[in-house]
């Protein structure tokens, strides 16, 4: 390596650590990959302003919604990585759609840095209230008695609730048509009106409905029995803990972040978390706050990844 170019890459490191330091001087925008009312949504508005409190700038949410959370999160991560673009970073962009889809433009592993994950979450199937059947039982004996003539809505082609209810599926040996949304608050207004019989979603971005009974739950994705729905089932409970699997919701920016950048929009999240209330409101939907390194975080998303390669290659699945 010549010394011209040992000077310029010093230079560069001496610029970016400069520029670092100095971070945040303008707003930074949180692209959401996902339509307005869905659980990403949720989580990315409840962090967004205590987090710029806490940097300095302005926190900006951005909808950005369409093909599961690909168009979204691929502008992330073809974005500058001087940290004013930043993502939320879910299951179903990271793992579930990259496994399924054959075309993502990125790859979840290398195209992205992981800086914190905010948020685990637990999933559902909730139904209209005028389905036939009002618990688990009764549920998985209504569809199977009728294969075929019930659909139920999703946040996206590849997303994790069309990949979880294709397992659960065939896992149940039950036929249930894929309706596609462009995010899950618009499959949960389908729902919710009476349009798509059945939902696989997100607690948090389901539970008012749920408290309002305008959705019925049946089983849901989590550790064990949730406070707020103790009558309801977990997958593992009904002997499908493969579909057992709970959401994360993180942020990360585009690869080639300053490790300065990362550490200072991980430790903003981690101050807006000491705030009482933010907690709360993230706990009230459901959620549990888990507000990790990004070590950990890369980890995570890989793992999760690699679980859902696995399931689609198990189980065959694809997006036809």
């Amino acid at each position: 390596m010549n010394s011209r170019l040992l000077a310029t890459l010093s230079i560069c490191a001496v610029s970016s650590a400069v520029f670092a330091q100095g971070y945040p001087t303008k707003a930074i925008q949180l692209q959401v990959p996902f339509a307005p009312g869905g659980t990403t949504d949720i989580i990315a508005r409840t962090i967004a302003e205590p987090l710029g409190k806490a940097l300095g700038q302005t926190v900006v949410v951005v909808n950005k919604a369409g093909g599961g959370g690909v168009i979204g999160a691929n502008e992330t991560a073809k974005a500058l990585p001087d940290g004013y673009s930043l993502g939320v970073a879910t299951v179903s962009t990271t793992a579930a759609n990259p496994a399924i889809n054959t075309k993502i433009p990125y790859n979840p592993i290398t195209d992205f840095s992981p800086i914190i994950n905010i948020a685990a979450t637990p999933n559902i199937i909730a139904v209209h209230p005028s389905f036939p059947a009002k618990d688990y039982k009764g549920f998985v004996a209504e569809v199977k008695r009728s294969p075929g003539r019930y659909s139920y809505s999703s946040s996206g082609t590849g997303g994790i609730g069309h990949l979880q209810m294709e397992l659960f599926k065939s896992l149940s040996a039950t036929f249930i048509t894929h309706i596609p949304y462009r995010g899950a608050g618009p499959a949960l207004n389908d729902t919710v009106a009476g349009q798509v019989p059945m939902i696989f979603d997100n607690l948090p971005s389901a539970l008012p409905f749920i408290k309002d009974n305008r959705l019925v739950p049946i089983v849901v994705a989590a550790p064990q029995r949730l406070t707020v729905l103790p009558n309801v089932p977990t997958f593992k409970e009904i002997g499908l803990e493969p579909v057992n699997r709970m959401a994360y919701y993180g942020i990360y920016g585009p690869k080639g972040l300053p490790k300065e950048v990362i550490d200072k929009v991980n430790a903003g999240v981690r101050k807006a978390l000491e705030d009482p209330a933010v907690r709360k409101r993230i706990e009230d939907t459901g959620s549990l706050i888990i507000a990790n390194t990004p070590e950990q975080f890369a980890t995570q998303i890989k793992a999760e990844f690699d679980v859902y390669k696995k399931v689609v290659s198990e189980q065959k699945l694809t997006l036809d």
